[in-house]
């Protein structure tokens, strides 16, 4: 097999037949990569929270790159042109949307909820979208949108249509995964996913969707949160793997029914 790509925390092969196989490493970063440990085991717990994951999105009908899972560290996907984009659907106002939008009140719950568009770039540190009639406008991700702190003009990577799509996609998964959460009384509060364009030119959630990807607060309570938040607020990798094996042990009962 031909390595396609290796990122920070997976690698990507060429199976030569319109697949991939997904290998999952122990690395865990944050901060744009500057944050950067290795946790033995993470690897497989993140394999297995995104198999679970993905296997009931494929149930649910939600169109997306998985096939299978091959072993504890390995994920056998389609092919796809990644979009270097993040599509983060917000529950509950936290984190960084509390900088753009001074006004709001950590915890509060949205209805309808938003979507946002991030462009992947540690370099800029992901900025986010916002979508010009012929040209898209990046700003700073940690700050107020506005017209006055556009960063870059940049050409569309998709028309208005997908744009729909990516939004109405998103929302759907995180109402499934919210409902799956919530059978366990934990509560979603945030989901990044990514997409990508098939070999038939179809977009599809794609990547990954493990304890990377969510803010998940059990009995809705921050000091209680399992994911990756703990990493990045006190670096204790005991604590941060104990989690992730909790949090893989959990969505094992996503398929319970």
């Amino acid at each position: 097999m031909d390595k396609l790509i290796e990122g920070k925390t997976k690698i990507i092969y060429d199976m030569g037949d319109g697949t991939v196989k997904m290998v999952s490493k122990d690395d865990i970063t944050s901060g744009d990569g500057d944050q950067h440990d290795v946790i033995k085991g993470k690897a497989s717990f993140a394999n297995r929270t995104t198999a679970n994951v993905f296997e009931l999105l494929n149930r649910k009908g939600v169109p997306t790159h998985y096939l299978g899972r091959i072993d504890d560290y390995a994920l056998k996907c389609k092919r796809c042109e990644m979009i270097p984009l993040e599509i983060v659907v917000r529950g509950t106002a936290t984190g960084s949307y509390l900088k753009r939008n001074p006004l709001a009140e950590e915890g509060m719950d949205f209805d309808p909820r938003p979507v946002e568009f991030f462009i992947k770039d540690d370099s800029r540190h992901d900025p986010i979208v916002t979508f010009g009639k012929e040209r898209w406008h990046l700003h700073p991700a940690k700050e107020p949108v506005s017209d006055k702190n556009v960063i870059e003009d940049i050409e569309p990577m998709l028309t208005k249509k997908e744009i729909e799509f990516c939004e109405s996609t998103g929302r759907e998964v995180f109402d499934i995964l919210f409902e799956a959460w919530a059978a366990q009384d934990v509560k979603l509060i945030d989901l990044k996913i990514e997409f990508g364009r098939s070999d038939e030119g179809k977009l599809v959630v794609a990547d990954v969707i493990d304890n990377d990807s969510w803010r998940i607060w059990p009995g809705g309570d921050k000091d209680n949160q399992l994911d990756k938040q703990v990493y990045r607020d006190t670096r204790d990798l005991d604590g941060t793997r104990s989690r992730y094996a909790m949090v893989a042990e959990m969505t094992d009962k996503f398929l319970s029914d």
